[in-house]
């Protein structure tokens, strides 16, 4: 009986995150966020500045709950894109400190 190689469980080694690395992507999870807050702050004024159709009070209503889901969502990936970038600005820190603390010893 032959064993397929492709059947074969392949092991990946993980490398540990270097500070480097961290501050990479924290540039990168940063400008996200900075992307995310100039559309965040026009989608805000381009619904501000359109008029509510005032024919309907469901009409109006639904209105709003639209406009608030949008600005919402998108206030949302702004703050997860920034609470990720200092995440990894700490964990960088954390990594710095710890190989030079492990290095005195």
């Amino acid at each position: 009986m032959t064993t397929n190689p492709d059947n074969q469980p392949t092991t990946t080694e993980q490398t540990p995150p270097t500070p480097l690395n961290c501050l990479a992507s924290a540039l990168i999870s940063g400008s996200l966020a900075i992307a995310g807050y100039w559309l965040t702050t026009a989608i805000a004024q381009s619904l501000a500045n359109k008029p509510l159709p005032s024919g309907n009070v469901t009409a109006i209503n639904i209105a709003i709950a639209v406009r608030t889901l949008v600005v919402g969502i998108s206030t949302l990936a702004t703050a997860v894109f920034s609470l990720v970038a200092v995440g990894l600005v700490a964990l960088a820190i954390q990594l710095t400190v710890q190989r030079f603390t492990q290095g005195t010893k």
